[in-house]
Protein backbone atom coordinates (compact mmCIF):
# COMPACT_ATOMS: atom_id res chain seq x y z
CA UNK A 1 0.00 0.00 0.00
CA UNK A 2 1.33 3.41 -1.27
CA UNK A 3 4.79 1.61 -1.70
CA UNK A 4 6.05 4.32 -4.37
CA UNK A 5 5.08 7.24 -2.82
CA UNK A 6 6.25 6.23 0.69
CA UNK A 7 9.53 5.52 -0.85
CA UNK A 8 9.65 8.46 -2.55
CA UNK A 9 8.65 10.86 0.07
CA UNK A 10 11.03 8.77 2.64
CA UNK A 11 13.93 9.75 0.51
CA UNK A 12 13.37 13.35 0.43
CA UNK A 13 12.44 13.11 4.36
CA UNK A 14 15.96 11.72 5.14
CA UNK A 15 17.78 14.76 3.11
CA UNK A 16 15.79 17.25 5.13
CA UNK A 17 16.72 15.99 8.58
CA UNK A 18 20.56 15.72 7.56
CA UNK A 19 20.43 19.38 7.37
CA UNK A 20 20.90 21.27 10.65
CA UNK A 21 19.32 24.30 9.09
CA UNK A 22 17.46 24.35 6.24
CA UNK A 23 17.47 28.06 3.91
CA UNK A 24 14.43 28.98 1.55
CA UNK A 25 16.33 27.19 -0.99
CA UNK A 26 16.29 24.07 0.60
CA UNK A 27 12.81 23.74 1.20
CA UNK A 28 11.72 24.57 -2.20
CA UNK A 29 13.78 22.09 -3.44
CA UNK A 30 11.75 19.60 -1.32
CA UNK A 31 8.03 20.53 -2.36
CA UNK A 32 9.30 20.47 -6.04
CA UNK A 33 10.43 16.67 -5.22
CA UNK A 34 7.36 16.54 -2.89
CA UNK A 35 5.26 17.63 -6.38
CA UNK A 36 6.79 15.16 -8.38
CA UNK A 37 6.21 12.05 -6.37
CA UNK A 38 2.52 13.03 -5.76
CA UNK A 39 2.22 13.75 -9.23
CA UNK A 40 3.62 10.56 -10.00
CA UNK A 41 1.34 8.54 -7.30
CA UNK A 42 -1.41 10.06 -9.58
CA UNK A 43 -2.53 12.27 -7.27
CA UNK A 44 -5.14 14.72 -8.58
CA UNK A 45 -2.88 17.48 -10.31
CA UNK A 46 -5.62 20.85 -8.73
CA UNK A 47 -5.29 18.82 -5.62
CA UNK A 48 -1.68 18.70 -5.63
CA UNK A 49 -1.17 22.34 -5.86
CA UNK A 50 -3.64 23.22 -2.96
CA UNK A 51 -1.74 21.21 -0.84
CA UNK A 52 1.70 22.52 -1.67
CA UNK A 53 0.71 25.81 -1.14
CA UNK A 54 -0.29 24.70 2.28
CA UNK A 55 2.81 23.14 3.26
CA UNK A 56 4.92 25.95 1.77
CA UNK A 57 3.17 28.51 3.61
CA UNK A 58 4.17 26.62 6.70
CA UNK A 59 7.34 25.46 6.15
CA UNK A 60 9.30 28.97 5.10
CA UNK A 61 7.60 30.10 8.71
CA UNK A 62 10.17 31.22 11.15
CA UNK A 63 9.49 28.47 13.36
CA UNK A 64 10.86 26.09 11.06
CA UNK A 65 13.44 28.05 9.53
CA UNK A 66 14.80 28.69 12.82
CA UNK A 67 14.36 25.17 14.74
CA UNK A 68 16.78 23.08 15.99
CA UNK A 69 15.02 20.03 14.22
CA UNK A 70 14.02 21.95 10.84
CA UNK A 71 13.48 18.67 8.75
CA UNK A 72 11.25 17.36 11.67
CA UNK A 73 8.83 20.08 11.54
CA UNK A 74 8.70 19.87 7.72
CA UNK A 75 7.58 16.52 7.91
CA UNK A 76 5.40 17.36 11.08
CA UNK A 77 3.61 19.79 8.16
CA UNK A 78 3.35 17.34 5.99
CA UNK A 79 1.82 14.85 8.28
CA UNK A 80 -1.24 17.40 9.40
CA UNK A 81 -2.23 18.70 5.44
CA UNK A 82 -2.33 15.11 4.17
CA UNK A 83 -4.42 14.14 7.00
CA UNK A 84 -6.47 17.50 6.50
CA UNK A 85 -6.16 16.76 2.66
CA UNK A 86 -8.08 13.13 2.97
CA UNK A 87 -10.82 14.55 5.67
CA UNK A 88 -9.14 14.98 9.22
CA UNK A 89 -11.61 12.67 11.45
CA UNK A 90 -13.22 9.05 10.85
CA UNK A 91 -16.29 8.95 9.28
CA UNK A 92 -18.64 6.07 9.98
CA UNK A 93 -21.31 4.68 8.41
CA UNK A 94 -24.73 7.06 9.12
CA UNK A 95 -27.08 4.61 11.06
CA UNK A 96 -28.74 6.47 12.94
CA UNK A 97 -32.52 6.18 11.22
CA UNK A 98 -36.02 3.59 11.46
CA UNK A 99 -35.33 0.01 11.49
CA UNK A 100 -34.65 -1.81 9.50
CA UNK A 101 -31.52 0.64 8.05
CA UNK A 102 -30.27 0.40 4.74
CA UNK A 103 -26.57 0.84 2.48
CA UNK A 104 -26.69 1.03 -0.98
CA UNK A 105 -23.43 0.02 -2.42
CA UNK A 106 -23.03 1.27 -6.16
CA UNK A 107 -20.10 1.52 -8.76
CA UNK A 108 -18.72 -0.05 -11.61
CA UNK A 109 -18.60 -3.74 -12.85
CA UNK A 110 -15.57 -5.35 -11.99
CA UNK A 111 -15.32 -2.50 -8.90
CA UNK A 112 -15.23 -5.74 -6.13
CA UNK A 113 -19.07 -4.27 -5.45
CA UNK A 114 -20.43 -7.95 -4.56
CA UNK A 115 -17.19 -9.09 -2.56
CA UNK A 116 -17.32 -5.79 -0.12
CA UNK A 117 -20.81 -5.84 0.41
CA UNK A 118 -20.12 -9.50 2.37
CA UNK A 119 -17.46 -7.44 4.19
CA UNK A 120 -19.17 -4.76 5.05
CA UNK A 121 -22.00 -7.54 6.24
CA UNK A 122 -18.90 -9.16 8.34
CA UNK A 123 -18.09 -5.57 10.00
CA UNK A 124 -21.45 -4.23 10.67
CA UNK A 125 -22.05 -8.18 12.46
CA UNK A 126 -18.90 -7.55 14.41
CA UNK A 127 -20.53 -4.01 15.58
CA UNK A 128 -23.99 -5.92 16.51
CA UNK A 129 -26.28 -5.73 13.49
CA UNK A 130 -28.16 -8.01 12.21
CA UNK A 131 -27.52 -7.72 8.53
CA UNK A 132 -29.50 -8.80 5.28
CA UNK A 133 -27.48 -8.90 1.97
CA UNK A 134 -29.58 -8.08 -0.87
CA UNK A 135 -28.61 -8.84 -4.98
CA UNK A 136 -30.18 -6.54 -6.98
CA UNK A 137 -28.05 -7.11 -10.04
CA UNK A 138 -30.28 -8.40 -12.82
CA UNK A 139 -28.12 -7.79 -15.48
CA UNK A 140 -24.91 -9.55 -14.64
CA UNK A 141 -24.99 -13.53 -15.37
CA UNK A 142 -24.58 -15.20 -12.22
CA UNK A 143 -24.35 -11.89 -9.97
CA UNK A 144 -27.07 -12.95 -7.51
CA UNK A 145 -25.76 -16.54 -7.37
CA UNK A 146 -22.12 -14.93 -6.38
CA UNK A 147 -23.73 -12.77 -3.73
CA UNK A 148 -25.82 -16.41 -2.58
CA UNK A 149 -22.22 -17.75 -2.00
CA UNK A 150 -20.70 -15.26 0.10
CA UNK A 151 -23.95 -15.24 2.33
CA UNK A 152 -23.61 -19.18 3.24
CA UNK A 153 -19.56 -18.64 3.92
CA UNK A 154 -20.16 -15.73 6.06
CA UNK A 155 -23.15 -17.22 7.76
CA UNK A 156 -25.62 -13.77 7.03
CA UNK A 157 -28.53 -14.37 4.88
CA UNK A 158 -29.38 -13.54 1.28
CA UNK A 159 -32.77 -12.12 -0.17
CA UNK A 160 -33.81 -14.97 -2.77
CA UNK A 161 -33.85 -12.60 -5.63
CA UNK A 162 -35.04 -13.59 -9.09
CA UNK A 163 -34.00 -11.89 -11.97
CA UNK A 164 -37.17 -11.65 -13.53
CA UNK A 165 -38.19 -9.10 -11.53
CA UNK A 166 -36.99 -5.30 -11.23
CA UNK A 167 -34.67 -4.08 -9.04
CA UNK A 168 -36.65 -1.71 -7.09
CA UNK A 169 -39.74 -4.38 -6.78
CA UNK A 170 -36.72 -6.44 -5.05
CA UNK A 171 -35.39 -3.92 -2.83
CA UNK A 172 -39.75 -3.66 -1.47
CA UNK A 173 -39.64 -7.49 -0.91
CA UNK A 174 -36.61 -7.48 0.64
CA UNK A 175 -37.26 -4.62 3.45
CA UNK A 176 -40.32 -6.79 4.26
CA UNK A 177 -38.52 -9.75 4.83
CA UNK A 178 -36.32 -8.10 7.02
CA UNK A 179 -38.49 -6.86 9.37
CA UNK A 180 -39.88 -10.87 9.33
CA UNK A 181 -37.00 -12.43 9.67
CA UNK A 182 -35.25 -9.78 12.44
CA UNK A 183 -32.95 -8.35 10.50
CA UNK A 184 -31.79 -4.78 11.18
CA UNK A 185 -30.07 -3.58 8.24
CA UNK A 186 -29.99 -3.88 4.74
CA UNK A 187 -26.93 -4.18 2.43
CA UNK A 188 -28.34 -3.79 -1.67
CA UNK A 189 -25.88 -5.06 -3.95
CA UNK A 190 -26.87 -2.94 -6.88
CA UNK A 191 -25.80 -3.50 -10.67
CA UNK A 192 -22.95 -2.34 -12.10
CA UNK A 193 -21.84 -1.60 -15.88
CA UNK A 194 -18.13 -1.23 -17.46
CA UNK A 195 -18.90 2.67 -17.81
CA UNK A 196 -21.29 4.93 -16.49
CA UNK A 197 -24.34 5.35 -18.44
CA UNK A 198 -27.65 6.84 -18.70
CA UNK A 199 -29.22 3.63 -17.92
CA UNK A 200 -27.74 2.56 -15.14
CA UNK A 201 -28.33 6.20 -13.15
CA UNK A 202 -32.03 5.46 -13.85
CA UNK A 203 -32.11 2.27 -12.30
CA UNK A 204 -30.15 3.65 -9.08
CA UNK A 205 -32.06 6.63 -8.92
CA UNK A 206 -35.04 4.68 -8.74
CA UNK A 207 -34.07 2.55 -5.95
CA UNK A 208 -32.84 5.24 -4.11
CA UNK A 209 -36.60 6.94 -4.41
CA UNK A 210 -37.78 3.60 -3.17
CA UNK A 211 -35.61 2.40 -0.27
CA UNK A 212 -34.46 5.75 0.64
CA UNK A 213 -31.52 4.31 2.01
CA UNK A 214 -29.33 5.59 5.08
CA UNK A 215 -26.03 5.32 3.36
CA UNK A 216 -25.26 5.89 -0.63
CA UNK A 217 -21.51 4.03 -0.70
CA UNK A 218 -19.75 3.96 -3.72
CA UNK A 219 -17.67 1.32 -4.01
CA UNK A 220 -14.45 2.33 -6.19
CA UNK A 221 -10.75 0.30 -7.30
CA UNK A 222 -8.25 2.25 -5.53
CA UNK A 223 -5.88 0.70 -8.22
CA UNK A 224 -7.57 3.10 -10.86
CA UNK A 225 -5.62 6.43 -9.54
CA UNK A 226 -7.59 9.34 -10.98
CA UNK A 227 -10.38 7.37 -12.84
CA UNK A 228 -11.45 6.20 -9.05
CA UNK A 229 -11.32 10.11 -8.20
CA UNK A 230 -13.74 11.01 -11.55
CA UNK A 231 -15.93 7.78 -10.96
CA UNK A 232 -16.51 9.32 -7.73
CA UNK A 233 -17.25 13.09 -9.05
CA UNK A 234 -19.51 11.67 -11.38
CA UNK A 235 -21.36 9.06 -9.18
CA UNK A 236 -21.71 12.13 -6.70
CA UNK A 237 -22.87 14.66 -9.02
CA UNK A 238 -25.53 11.79 -10.10
CA UNK A 239 -26.54 10.45 -6.92
CA UNK A 240 -25.42 12.42 -4.29
CA UNK A 241 -23.29 9.43 -2.50
CA UNK A 242 -22.58 10.15 1.02
CA UNK A 243 -19.31 7.88 1.10
CA UNK A 244 -16.30 5.55 -0.37
CA UNK A 245 -15.21 2.36 0.02
CA UNK A 246 -11.96 2.10 -1.66
CA UNK A 247 -11.42 -1.51 -2.67
CA UNK A 248 -8.04 -3.47 -3.48
CA UNK A 249 -6.44 -1.06 -1.44
CA UNK A 250 -3.39 -3.31 -0.93
CA UNK A 251 -2.40 -3.62 -4.55
CA UNK A 252 -2.29 0.14 -4.52
CA UNK A 253 1.50 1.34 -4.77
CA UNK A 254 0.55 4.65 -5.96
CA UNK A 255 -2.20 6.01 -3.35
CA UNK A 256 -3.48 9.05 -5.66
CA UNK A 257 -7.75 7.92 -5.33
CA UNK A 258 -7.30 8.21 -1.64
CA UNK A 259 -5.48 11.34 -1.15
CA UNK A 260 -7.76 12.76 -3.80
CA UNK A 261 -11.26 11.93 -3.35
CA UNK A 262 -12.57 13.84 -0.59
CA UNK A 263 -10.93 17.05 -1.57
CA UNK A 264 -12.71 16.58 -4.87
CA UNK A 265 -15.90 15.22 -4.08
CA UNK A 266 -16.37 16.80 -0.39
CA UNK A 267 -17.26 13.01 0.64
CA UNK A 268 -15.33 11.32 3.11
CA UNK A 269 -13.82 7.82 2.44
CA UNK A 270 -15.40 5.76 5.11
CA UNK A 271 -13.52 1.94 4.47
CA UNK A 272 -10.99 0.74 2.67
CA UNK A 273 -10.33 -3.20 1.33
CA UNK A 274 -6.86 -4.74 2.27
CA UNK A 275 -7.45 -8.06 0.63
CA UNK A 276 -9.87 -10.51 -0.59
CA UNK A 277 -10.64 -12.48 2.44
CA UNK A 278 -14.52 -11.55 3.68
CA UNK A 279 -13.11 -9.68 6.85
CA UNK A 280 -10.17 -7.74 5.33
CA UNK A 281 -12.15 -4.50 5.64
CA UNK A 282 -10.58 -1.48 7.26
CA UNK A 283 -12.34 1.96 8.74
CA UNK A 284 -10.68 4.33 7.03
CA UNK A 285 -8.60 6.93 9.42
CA UNK A 286 -6.80 10.24 7.60
CA UNK A 287 -4.52 10.32 10.12
CA UNK A 288 -3.64 6.71 10.52
CA UNK A 289 -3.27 6.58 6.49
CA UNK A 290 -1.04 9.70 6.13
CA UNK A 291 1.16 8.05 9.05
CA UNK A 292 1.54 4.85 6.35
CA UNK A 293 2.05 7.34 3.75
CA UNK A 294 5.00 8.95 5.37
CA UNK A 295 6.95 5.70 6.55
CA UNK A 296 5.53 6.27 10.18
CA UNK A 297 3.57 3.25 10.45
CA UNK A 298 0.16 2.44 11.83
CA UNK A 299 0.58 0.99 15.45
CA UNK A 300 -3.33 2.02 16.60
CA UNK A 301 -4.81 -0.42 13.56
CA UNK A 302 -1.96 -2.57 14.35
CA UNK A 303 -3.66 -2.79 18.20
CA UNK A 304 -7.18 -2.57 16.86
CA UNK A 305 -6.47 -5.63 14.79
CA UNK A 306 -4.84 -7.51 17.86
CA UNK A 307 -7.59 -6.53 20.08
CA UNK A 308 -10.71 -7.79 17.75
CA UNK A 309 -8.54 -11.55 17.95
CA UNK A 310 -7.11 -11.97 21.43
CA UNK A 311 -8.85 -13.03 24.13
CA UNK A 312 -9.04 -10.58 26.87
CA UNK A 313 -8.99 -13.33 29.49
CA UNK A 314 -5.57 -14.43 28.00
CA UNK A 315 -4.11 -11.55 27.61
CA UNK A 316 -4.30 -10.62 31.29
CA UNK A 317 -3.18 -14.32 31.83
CA UNK A 318 -0.20 -13.72 29.45
CA UNK A 319 0.52 -10.31 31.69
CA UNK A 320 0.69 -12.11 34.69
CA UNK A 321 3.19 -15.18 33.09
CA UNK A 322 5.32 -12.31 31.83
CA UNK A 323 5.84 -10.39 34.73
CA UNK A 324 6.64 -13.92 36.63
CA UNK A 325 8.89 -14.49 33.55
CA UNK A 326 7.04 -17.78 33.06
CA UNK A 327 6.56 -17.11 29.72
CA UNK A 328 6.92 -20.76 28.01
CA UNK A 329 6.69 -22.21 24.17
CA UNK A 330 2.72 -22.99 24.75
CA UNK A 331 2.38 -19.19 25.57
CA UNK A 332 4.51 -18.35 22.10
CA UNK A 333 2.46 -20.68 19.55
CA UNK A 334 -1.31 -19.13 20.82
CA UNK A 335 0.61 -15.90 19.64
CA UNK A 336 1.36 -17.21 16.80
CA UNK A 337 -2.15 -18.22 16.20
CA UNK A 338 -3.06 -14.89 16.79
CA UNK A 339 -0.34 -13.26 14.18
CA UNK A 340 -2.03 -15.61 11.40
CA UNK A 341 -5.70 -14.50 12.22
CA UNK A 342 -5.00 -10.84 12.30
CA UNK A 343 -4.51 -11.19 8.20
CA UNK A 344 -1.39 -10.82 5.89
CA UNK A 345 2.07 -11.21 7.96
CA UNK A 346 3.29 -8.64 5.38
CA UNK A 347 0.09 -6.10 6.13
CA UNK A 348 1.05 -6.09 10.20
CA UNK A 349 4.79 -6.14 9.80
CA UNK A 350 4.18 -2.93 7.62
CA UNK A 351 1.83 -1.21 10.00
CA UNK A 352 5.29 -1.07 12.12
CA UNK A 353 7.16 2.00 12.14
CA UNK A 354 10.46 1.32 9.87
CA UNK A 355 9.46 -2.48 9.61
CA UNK A 356 8.09 -1.52 6.00
CA UNK A 357 10.88 0.26 4.70
CA UNK A 358 13.23 -2.57 6.19
CA UNK A 359 11.07 -5.00 3.72
CA UNK A 360 11.22 -3.18 0.90
CA UNK A 361 15.18 -3.07 1.16
CA UNK A 362 14.86 -7.11 1.49
CA UNK A 363 16.62 -6.40 4.98
CA UNK A 364 13.17 -8.62 6.15
CA UNK A 365 10.97 -10.85 4.61
CA UNK A 366 7.50 -11.71 5.78
CA UNK A 367 7.26 -15.39 5.50
CA UNK A 368 3.79 -16.73 6.55
CA UNK A 369 4.76 -19.96 5.82
CA UNK A 370 7.92 -19.74 8.78
CA UNK A 371 4.97 -19.21 10.95
CA UNK A 372 3.30 -22.48 9.93
CA UNK A 373 6.57 -24.12 10.47
CA UNK A 374 7.24 -22.63 13.74
CA UNK A 375 4.18 -23.74 15.27
CA UNK A 376 4.53 -27.32 13.92
CA UNK A 377 7.77 -27.95 15.66
CA UNK A 378 6.20 -26.64 19.08
CA UNK A 379 2.99 -29.02 18.04
CA UNK A 380 5.83 -31.76 17.98
CA UNK A 381 7.45 -31.17 21.89
CA UNK A 382 6.12 -33.10 24.73
CA UNK A 383 4.26 -30.60 27.25
CA UNK A 384 7.24 -30.35 29.54
CA UNK A 385 9.87 -29.43 26.39
CA UNK A 386 7.42 -26.53 25.74
CA UNK A 387 7.46 -25.72 29.55
CA UNK A 388 11.38 -25.53 29.79
CA UNK A 389 12.56 -25.13 26.56
CA UNK A 390 16.38 -25.68 27.70
CA UNK A 391 16.33 -28.94 28.57
CA UNK A 392 16.08 -29.63 24.28
CA UNK A 393 18.75 -31.41 23.12
CA UNK A 394 20.57 -32.92 20.24
CA UNK A 395 18.53 -35.99 20.32
CA UNK A 396 15.12 -34.15 21.00
CA UNK A 397 15.77 -31.40 18.44
CA UNK A 398 16.13 -34.55 15.43
CA UNK A 399 12.77 -36.10 17.01
CA UNK A 400 11.37 -32.52 17.05
CA UNK A 401 12.14 -31.69 13.32
CA UNK A 402 11.58 -35.47 12.14
CA UNK A 403 7.83 -34.90 13.82
CA UNK A 404 7.23 -31.91 12.23
CA UNK A 405 8.46 -32.68 9.11
CA UNK A 406 10.82 -29.76 9.58
CA UNK A 407 14.79 -29.48 9.71
CA UNK A 408 16.79 -29.09 12.75
CA UNK A 409 18.15 -26.28 11.44
CA UNK A 410 14.11 -24.74 11.76
CA UNK A 411 14.00 -26.21 15.44
CA UNK A 412 17.38 -24.63 16.40
CA UNK A 413 15.98 -21.45 14.58
CA UNK A 414 12.89 -21.34 16.50
CA UNK A 415 14.37 -22.19 20.16
CA UNK A 416 16.87 -19.10 19.24
CA UNK A 417 14.10 -16.75 18.44
CA UNK A 418 12.44 -17.67 21.61
CA UNK A 419 15.49 -17.35 23.96
CA UNK A 420 15.70 -13.74 22.52
CA UNK A 421 12.11 -13.24 22.87
CA UNK A 422 12.01 -14.13 26.54
CA UNK A 423 15.44 -11.88 27.21
CA UNK A 424 13.82 -8.86 25.68
CA UNK A 425 10.90 -9.58 27.91
CA UNK A 426 13.33 -9.93 30.55
CA UNK A 427 15.07 -6.35 30.21
CA UNK A 428 11.60 -4.89 29.64
CA UNK A 429 10.25 -6.45 32.46
CA UNK A 430 12.93 -4.82 34.62
CA UNK A 431 12.65 -1.53 33.04
CA UNK A 432 8.99 -0.49 32.05
CA UNK A 433 6.62 -3.65 33.66
CA UNK A 434 3.54 -1.17 33.66
CA UNK A 435 3.58 -0.34 30.45
CA UNK A 436 4.20 -4.00 29.26
CA UNK A 437 1.30 -4.83 31.67
CA UNK A 438 -0.87 -1.96 29.72
CA UNK A 439 0.10 -3.06 26.39
CA UNK A 440 -1.16 -6.38 26.80
CA UNK A 441 -4.27 -5.96 28.43
CA UNK A 442 -4.86 -2.72 25.54
CA UNK A 443 -5.46 -0.71 28.19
Amino acid sequence: MFELLTERLTGIFKQLKGRGRLSENDIQEALKQIRIALLEADVNYKVVKVLLEEIRQQALGQEVLESLTPGQQVIKIVNKELTKLMGEGRRDLNLSGKRPLSVMLVGLQGSGKTTTAGKLAVYLREKGYHPYLVPVDVQRPAAIEQLQKIGEEIDIPVHPSDNTDRAEDICLKALDKARGIGSDILIIDTAGRLHIDEQLMEELLTIRGVIHPDETILVADAMTGQDAVNLAKRFNQNLDITGVILSKMEGDARGGAALSIMAVTNKPIKFVGIGERLDALEPFYPDRMSSRILGMGDILSLIDKAQAEFDQKEAIELASKIKKAEFDLEDFKRQLAYIQRMGSLEQILGMMPGIGQMMKLGRLKADKRELVRFEAIINSMTPEERRNYRIINGPRRKRIAMGSGTRVEDVNRLLRNFAQMKNMLKQFRRGNLRGLSSLVNFS
